[in-house]
């Protein structure tokens, strides 16, 4: 009886603790370096957080609908809701964590007045991202809109082009590849950061604060209020997490809570 007791112990020790385990999907920065900065916290709560790798933004998506993962960490709302109407999925954010301002880049030119006619420029091909380039194109002159706040604008929707400018639609985790072939690259800063680019130095125009795509973290509807999910956004709400996000990224990423 004494040995049957020890093997239900730890067998319900086994299954409280595998309860307690999240797998999150992110981009590799800042999402899960951000991650990882919470995980010795999250381990003094019970939670075992799995940060796992993605460079797309199609899989995390799809393989938390799957219920592969268990949430993920490296998009915005709209996206999401683009992706939830698209593919019919029904995902939820849980909590939104910081901002990360979408600029354009250039290797040849230090301002955006020096761009040639017929200059070539590189966008995001997702609906949302690609509209969010655009806006910032339209915000800052170079463009004009048919609507300046349709967020899921596309070229096709641009009335005025007096540059002649010529767009290209590519994946936004490769736009970083092709600065240097292109005239000016409009880039996610989590992939600006990753091409050691500094957004707030090397930008030649960036969103600003009042920017509604704050990037959020995403669930199942059926595991968004679970104990352990709400442990993580408490972490990810700390004061440590604000100092961390305003230290290491000096501005290029900032806090949203």
């Amino acid at each position: 009886m004494k040995k049957l007791l020890v093997a239900f112990a730890a067998v319900a020790a086994f299954s409280a603790h595998a309860a307690d385990t999240l797998t999150v999907a992110a981009s590799p920065v800042p999402h899960a370096e951000i991650l990882e900065f919470v995980k010795p916290a999250l381990a003094k709560e019970g939670v075992d957080l799995k940060v796992k790798v993605f460079t797309d933004y199609i899989q995390p998506n799809v393989q938390v609908a799957e219920k592969r993962l268990d949430a993920n960490f490296f998009q915005h709302q709209p996206y999401l809701d683009e992706f939830n109407k698209a593919k019919g999925t029904n995902l939820v954010s849980v909590a939104g964590v910081h901002l990360e301002p979408l600029g354009a880049y250039s290797s040849k030119y230090k301002a955006l007045t020096e761009l040639p006619g017929g200059a070539n420029v590189v966008i995001p091909n997702d609906a949302t991202n690609g509209g969010r380039a655009l806006l910032l194109l339209a915000k800052a002159g170079l463009i004009k809109l048919k609507d300046s706040h349709n967020i899921l604008s596309t070229v096709k929707d641009i009335t005025e082009n007096t540059k002649d400018l010529k767009f290209r639609e590519l994946e936004a985790a490769t736009i970083p590849r092709v600065l240097t072939q292109v005239d000016l690259a409009l880039i996610n800063t989590n992939y600006a950061l990753e091409a050691k680019l500094d957004p707030s130095k090397d930008a030649l125009v960036i969103e600003g604060s009042d920017s509604p795509y704050v990037n959020i973290l995403v669930a199942r509807p059926d595991d968004k209020n679970s104990a352990a999910m709400q442990k993580l956004v408490a972490a990810l709400h700390s004061p440590e997490v604000k100092a961390f996000i305003l230290e290491k990224y000096k501005g290029a990423v900032l806090p949203a809570f």
